[in-house]
Order: C-alpha cells, then structure tokens, then sequence
C-alpha cells in the first residue's frame, strides 16, 4: 500500500514538473511584433534618381522617416511609367503600410494606385499628382502658381515684349501640364508676348540642350525661354551661350546648379521648389494616416522666386 502511494505521488510531481516546463513565456512588451514592424514601414517610388531634385526629396524623406521610427523602402521607376507599376507591385508583396507615389506619368500610373487601392493599401502622391485611383493625400507646390510667376518675372523683364521659346516637360506628367498652364495663362494677359515654339525636352538637361538647338536655328528671333524644370534650363543655356545671343533663361525647382547659375548671372531666374520638405511632408503625413488620423486632401508647399 505504502509503495503504491509512493508511486502515485512521484506521478503527480512528474506531472506538474512537466506542466511547470511547458509554462508560455511572459511577452516582453518592448519587443516588435511582425504587425508593428509592418505599421512603420512606407514606400517611396520616385520617378527617376537621375534629377537632383528627386534626389533631394528622398533625402528629405529619409531624414523624416529616421527622425519618426519609419521603415523608408525607396525604389527608383527611372522616368519608365511600366516600372511605377512593377514598384507599387513589388511594395505590395513586400506588406507596406502605406506608399508614397512620385509618378513618372500622371495618366499611366492610374493602374499602379488602383492596384494599391485594390490591396487597402493607401496611396500619397508627392510633387505629380495621380488622375486615377483613390489617393488620400496629395503632396506638391502649385505648380500653376508657378508657372504665372515665371510669366509674371518675363513680362517684368522686358518690358511687356518679346518671342518665346517654352520647353515642356514629360507629357503627361502633372508638373509639365500645370506649369505650362499658369505659364500661358498669365503670358496671354500680356498683349505683346508670342510664344514661338514649344516642345517637350522631357525634364532632361541633354534634350534640352538639342531641342533648344534646334528650335534657336528655326527661330533665331527669341527674347526668352521658359523651361519647366532646372535640367532643361541649364541645357537650354549651354545653347544659349554657344549662339553668341542674349536670351533670359528661366528655369523651375531652383537645384544647386540652376541657383549656382543665377547667382552668377547666366540663368534669369527659377522658381525655387523645396524638394526636401516635399519628402518630409510625405513622410509625417503617411505617419498621421498609419495611425489613423484625417489628413488634408492636398498639402501645398510655397514656392519663390530666385533672382539675383
């Protein structure tokens, strides 16, 4: 009798021994959880990484994104409207929480935030906005506004007069539409402008070295040239300046270069963006939606003019 008490009695702390082993381990508050890792973490599709101010704007993205604790997965569409989508494709199997979207093509990328949107992932469009899908916020300076301040520095310039030469920038793009809007509109207010030529030389300093070339040539009779970036400005002035001609150059996004040149004298003037707070805006406003706060539904950033 004794033995078998013994027996029962070594089976019950056998028992609670191995309950006391098999015992879940208390969660450690502070650790990451897989979901609170895939909360902080953001895309950024850019439109190219071969145009400084794209370049600046990242880096003001991923100042903001250190600063705020964010996971910044940034890829590079290379001015190719296709790899928009196969950038929001990739950061959707990649479980973001939400992307910001610098399109390459305004109309294209449709499909690409329509993709995200089918995915309940939201979308943040910075400096080009989306003409389709579901986009919470749009981040941007007023490019309309910018355009009529360029019109409104020519006109200034000389004296309410002259031949016009517009390079615009890649067709499609917000940004070229809406610069090239404010631009004519404020030009038409003034009765002795004419825009002689305008022709796209896609945001690139080389196109707009050539196309500027070749405009110069069959129209020799030119007192200014808008351009709807920096890039085509600069190239816009090498031509310029190989022509032996004195032609105002008037440039948009204000990049050290085109600022370097006004400084100097060569470029007239270029309306200054602000590239780095455009990428931190888009960060602190993926932020405030992450954590489920109502953001505006267009966030503006000031622009001005840079003379010398």
């Amino acid at each position: 009798m004794k033995k078998l008490i013994s027996v029962l009695l070594m089976t019950v702390l056998t028992v609670g021994l191995m309950a006391g082993c098999s015992k879940a381990p208390v969660a450690d508050p502070t650790a990451t959880t897989p979901e609170t890792a895939s909360a902080k973490k953001v895309g950024l599709v850019l439109s190219t990484l071969n145009n400084p101010f794209f370049v600046t704007l990242k880096e003001g993205a991923e100042a903001k994104a250190k600063e705020l604790g964010i996971e910044l997965i940034v890829l590079d569409s290379q001015n190719d409207p296709s790899k928009d989508m196969a950038n929001v494709e990739d950061l959707i199997t990649q479980g973001v929480s939400l992307i910001l979207l610098n399109p390459t093509d305004s109309d294209a990328v449709a499909n690409a935030v329509k993709a995200a949107n089918n995915a309940k992932i939201p979308v943040i469009t910075l400096d080009r906005a989306a003409n389709g899908g579901e986009v919470i916020s749009h981040v941007a300076s007023d490019n309309i506004a910018g355009g009529k301040m360029a019109a409104d520095f020519i006109n200034e310039k000389l004296a309410g007069k002259g031949n016009i030469i517009e390079l615009q920038g890649i067709a499609g793009t917000s940004a070229a539409r809406d610069r090239g809007q404010g631009f004519n509109e404020q030009l038409a207010t003034f009765a002795g402008f004419k825009v002689v030529a305008s022709q796209p030389a896609d945001f690139d300093r080389t196109k707009g070295l050539t196309v500027t070339e070749n405009l110069l040539q069959a129209q020799p009779d030119v007192q200014a040239i808008f351009a709807h970036n920096d890039e085509m400005a600069l190239g816009a002035l090498q031509a310029v300046e190989a022509s032996g001609k004195k032609i105002l150059v008037v440039g948009f996004d204000a990049i050290d270069d085109a600022v370097k040149s006004v400084a100097d004298g060569k470029m007239a003037a270029t309306v200054a963006q602000q590239p780095e707070l455009i990428g931190a805006l888009g960060v602190e406003t993926a932020a405030k939606v992450i954590n489920g706060e109502t953001v505006e539904k267009s966030i503006p950033v000031e622009l001005k003019m840079i003379v010398k």
